[in-house]
């Protein structure tokens, strides 16, 4: 057992606590990693938020992280001790009928247990004080040390700076994965990003490298469009500068409207805008964003009658496995950018100012 420092969320709505925390050694199929680096993510923020369904509390939250393999349990073969790796919050089994399917990268294998905050045999691996603490997402990157499955584990190139590829554990690689996978933006092609955060930004790259010759950012903060424009954003708009619906501003903008539209928000109502914002007879628009539970969709059926096609996509379509080391490599030699996403880094202990960044959108 290992004793390190984590941060534990021990209820919804509360700050998380740096606590000191036991780690057990990996069992059969599991890997204990060491954690050298782990990003912020919404989807943390929300579940601590409390509004998801799925979260379990006490819990260790965090899904982009990156590390060296401590040690491996029995029947572990595709790593070992000493690779450097990232935790994966959508597996890759290589043997249910989803990952026998070219057409989608959500491995089924162990999605219940995951859902609990448990590992595949139904327990944790995490205590505190005495207490069980829960895994979140397969993955519980805010700990020194953390057990996942081995098939939620990609090896990458040990030379790449993990305080920087952790956050291919998920954001870049789902906006990036948006763009050239489930959008698969043509060259030539028009293109609006709603949402100018980390995965809006990798949209807007992804858009970029498939050759789309207009890219439209949205967002009611204006501060985050230099940033965009880096990326490779044409322009940047605001909603709350026309007293039109932005679907109108945009299609009137692009003469009938865009080719493809990402949401990368989790708003019902900017994925109405969205699709609505794309072109008739091909505009393809894709929801990238969480909403919250509970909440539902609505468009005129006219609006996909007139041929408009509405899409969603979870980790950017990737097989996690077999892309995310790929995804590193393309980082390594300078076709993707991940660096200029990085903000601020901070010590372990000032996590919950990390988030008082995000949710200021800084």
């Amino acid at each position: 057992v290992i004793k390190c420092k984590a941060a534990v969320a021990w209820e919804a709505g509360k700050p998380l606590s740096i606590e000191e925390v036991e780690v057990a050694p990996p069992k059969a199929h599991e890997v204990r990693i060491k954690i050298v680096a782990t990003a912020v993510c919404h989807t943390d923020a929300y579940t601590l938020s409390g509004a998801d369904p799925e979260g379990c509390f006490p819990v260790i939250l965090g899904h982009e992280g990156a590390g060296i393999v401590e040690s491996v349990g029995e029947g572990v073969t595709k790593v070992k001790k000493g690779d450097t790796v990232i935790p994966l919050y959508i597996p890759q089994c290589g043997e249910c009928k989803f990952c026998k399917n070219p057409k989608t990268n959500l491995c089924q294998k162990i999605r219940i247990t995951q859902g609990k905050g448990v590992m595949p045999d139904g327990t944790s691996r995490f205590t505190c004080k005495g207490k069980q603490i829960y895994h979140f997402m397969g993955t519980s990157t805010f700990s020194e040390y953390t057990v996942v499955a081995d098939i939620s584990v990609a090896k990458i190139d040990a030379a790449a700076p993990l305080d920087k590829v952790c956050l291919l554990g998920c954001g870049i690689s789902t906006g990036y994965g948006a763009a050239v996978n489930t959008a698969k933006v043509e060259p030539g092609s028009t293109c609006a990003v709603f949402g100018l955060g980390g995965v809006g930004l990798a949209v807007i790259m992804g858009c970029k490298i498939a050759g789309a010759s207009r890219i439209i950012g949205i967002d009611i903060n204006k501060d985050k469009y230099a940033k965009a424009k880096e990326f490779g954003a044409t322009e940047c708009i605001s909603p709350q500068d026309s007293k039109k619906p932005i679907q109108e501003v945009l299609v009137e903008m692009t003469d009938g409207g865009v080719d493809y539209s990402f949401e990368c928000i989790g708003n019902v109502g900017v994925m109405r805008a969205a699709l609505e914002a794309c072109h008739k007879g091909w505009g393809i628009s894709v929801i990238v964003g969480v909403a919250a539970a509970g909440q539902e969709i609505s468009t005129r059926p006219f609006q996909l009658v007139t041929g408009r096609t509405w899409k969603g996509t979870a980790f950017g379509g990737w097989k996690s496995v077999d892309n995310v080391p790929k995804l590193v490599t393309e980082y390594m030699s300078k076709k993707i950018k991940v660096d200029e996403f990085v903000t601020h880094t901070l010590p372990f202990d000032k996590i919950n100012e990390a988030f008082e960044l995000m949710h200021s959108g800084k």
